[in-house]
């Protein structure tokens, strides 16, 4: 029994010694590592050149550049990297050329000069006089006429002529000055008088229209107008 007892401890002692001596040892590779990585962070740049390669010519084999160099230097991008393919170049170019001719088409839409129509608003009254001294027939014919803008700024007519024709021979004519300025896109109604005399050559429209036995007198005139000059007044 003595001897059984005596075995059992030296066992159990050998068994500390050893975990001890395991312990000494994983601290001593611990602060070998330690050593080794502090080692490794003081050890300078080494640049080692073979027989097909040279030192770098921007740090000189050092791995530093110069303060003052960093905003002179320029980096290298290789010719694979995905930042020098951008994607959808294509689209974004036909996109911005087409934004650009429907901007241009806008514009010339909007500020292109337009025509200025001028209607015919029909023959509001008609007088007429007798010069039986001189065989003349006297007509005041006062008509409408209707002057549509269709620009989108404002203009101004400066002058409107009108023309009364008789067997294509002009017998009277009246211009019209100082038309006040049209608004965009609207219209505007001018009233004007043009008086005809109808005589010389054409005195027998006297003995004609005089005729007692006639009560209803026709004659056929035409009657043409003329806008002048159309200032633009503004702009949108």
């Amino acid at each position: 029994m003595g001897s059984a007892l005596s075995l059992s401890a030296d066992s159990a002692a050998s068994r500390r010694r050893r975990k001890a001596d395991e312990d000494d040892d994983g601290d001593d590779d611990l602060l070998d590592s330690r050593d080794r990585n502090e080692d490794i962070a003081k050890f300078p740049y080494v640049e080692f050149t073979g027989q097909d390669s040279i030192t770098c010519p921007t740090c000189q084999g050092t791995g530093c550049i110069p303060t003052e160099q960093v905003n002179e230097l320029v980096a290298l991008i290789p010719y694979s990297d995905q930042r020098l393919r951008p994607q959808r170049t294509k689209l974004y170019v036909l996109l911005s050329v087409l934004l650009c001719l429907l901007i241009s088409g806008l514009v010339v839409f909007f500020l292109f000069p337009h025509s200025v129509l001028v209607d015919d608003g029909g023959i509001k009254v008609v007088q007429v006089w007798f010069d039986r001294k001189n065989s003349v027939v006297l007509l005041a014919i006062t008509a409408t006429l209707q002057i549509r803008n269709s620009n989108f700024y404002s203009v101004t007519v400066d002058s409107l002529t009108s023309q009364v024709q008789y067997m294509n021979t002009v017998v009277g004519s009246q211009q019209i000055s100082n038309i006040s300025s049209i608004q965009p896109l609207s219209d505007k109604l001018v009233n004007f008088t043009v008086k005809v005399e109808m005589g010389g050559p054409f005195s027998y429209v006297y003995f004609f229209c005089t005729f007692p036995k006639v009560k209803v007198h026709n004659i056929v005139i035409f009657m043409s107008f003329n806008p002048g000059q159309v200032a633009q007044a503004g702009k949108m």
